[in-house]
């Protein structure tokens, strides 16, 4: 996964700007952000605080550990199950 720019404080810095009523289009010139990616942190951190953010990444980054770790078992798993079956 891509590592953005912008620290959590930035993004929600910006977010707080929004909701004070500083037009959205002059929070993305002012920070270089395009609009659409303001529109998505809004939809995933709305609603939410710096240290929440973080716990949300730090899952983020454990489950992508873990679906990993699945998927090295698997196909292990696979590779005996087709080793027994196999008549020599």
């Amino acid at each position: 996964m891509r590592k953005s720019k912008f620290t959590d404080s930035q993004i929600m810095a910006m977010l707080k700007q929004a909701k004070s009523g500083i037009p959205i289009q002059d929070i993305c010139r002012d920070n270089g952000v395009s609009t659409a990616m303001f529109y998505r942190w809004r939809s995933k951190y709305g609603g939410m605080d710096t240290s929440m953010v973080k716990r949300l990444k730090e899952l983020e980054r454990e489950n992508a550990l873990l679906k990993k770790m699945y998927a090295e078992e698997k196909l292990k798993n696979e590779i005996v199950t087709d080793a027994l079956e196999k008549k020599w």
